[in-house]
């Protein structure tokens, strides 16, 4: 083996994808460093195994100090370890393989004080992906910015042999983005994501050295190293597990509305869900039953309370909310 070839070290970090719903919007977990980079990043630390067991119980604990937020439903991602992914001055030698995580949570007014001592604060995840909310019908972002731009990049001549053809890219862009024949499938978020990075479409692609910056639009906020890319696959993750899991009550309060239901499953599957089919689907689920309790609306009769029925989990082994595609 070469002697001269230099050492490199490969550090484990965990980043967290903190979902919380503000105002009836999905919202991540946003922290803003001190070096006057405006690019928000995800909470990151690193993985201490002389003070943790598992990954998990880190992020939790690190999490809780820093935050006060006390995580519910917490699962692993994917571990995201391509090189070059962070991309900082002085890093020559080491490499940062992190530990993806999406965790769910709740928020008040207590805590969000707490957040903004520690310079984090909670972003609306469309603003990252504004292309994926369906719930006022199609964005226009889409006709009017992506897809002529993604025409572009499909006929452009490939930078080498191993790059996709026009005929590959333009298949890819269709079953991604729900062209001709093909629907719109809201859980092909990481996979419209990474499209529109390597055509250029995100500035974390010119950052990276992925591309140079041809005057092509940008579209959504930046953030830092790829923790775009990680907040598309728990946007993913989320979509689908609320289908066959009831993870959406871990963003309720214990008592709530179908009304406000129904909005926080919009929020996150991005589309919107007509009244009545909503509540036919939650009556048929057996998910929820009433309190009994009724709370003041303005301009209308009093709205039923209802919580979550956690008997359901030892009923049936897929008890989720089945909205969508796939």
């Amino acid at each position: 083996m070469p002697t001269d070839v230099p050492a490199i070290t490969v550090e484990i970090g965990l980043n967290a994808a903190i979902v919380a719903v503000v105002n009836r919007s999905p919202h991540i977990l946003a922290v803003s460093e001190a070096d006057g980079d405006m690019r928000d990043s995800l909470p990151f630390g690193p993985f201490d195994p002389a003070r943790h067991r598992t990954f998990e119980t880190g992020l939790r604990d690190r999490v809780e100090k820093r935050t006060a937020l006390k995580l519910g439903y917490i699962e692993q991602l994917y571990t995201f370890g391509d090189r070059g992914r962070q991309r900082l001055p002085g890093e020559e030698g080491k490499h940062m393989v992190s530990v993806g995580y999406l965790a769910l949570t709740r928020t008040d007014a207590e805590n969000n004080e707490r957040l903004a001592e520690a310079g984090a604060h909670w972003r609306d995840w469309y603003g990252y992906l504004p292309w994926e909310d369906w719930r006022r019908g199609r964005p226009a972002l889409l006709d009017q910015v992506i897809l002529p731009a993604l025409a572009r990049w499909e006929s452009s001549p490939p930078e080498d042999e191993r790059s996709a053809s026009a005929f590959q890219r333009r298949s890819r862009v269709r079953l991604a983005f729900g062209l001709d024949d093909f629907p719109w499938d809201e859980e092909r978020v990481l996979e419209r994501y990474e499209l529109l990075y390597e055509a250029g479409l995100v500035r974390e692609a010119v950052i990276d050295g992925h591309c140079r910056n041809l005057g092509n639009p940008t579209v959504g906020l930046t953030m830092r190293h790829d923790h775009r890319r990680i907040v598309a696959t728990a946007v993913a993750r989320l979509r689908g597990k609320i289908k066959y899991r009831p993870v959406v009550f871990e963003l309720m309060p214990p008592e709530f509305t179908l009304t406000d239901l129904q909005a926080t499953v919009e929020a996150i599957s991005g589309r919107h869900l007509h009244k009545q089919n909503f509540r036919r689907l939650v009556e048929g689920a057996e998910l929820v039953e009433p309190t009994g309790g009724t709370l003041a609306s303005t301009g209308g009769r009093p709205a039923a309370l209802f919580r979550f029925r956690r008997q359901i989990l030892d009923e049936r082994p897929a008890p989720g909310l089945k909205v969508g595609g796939r």
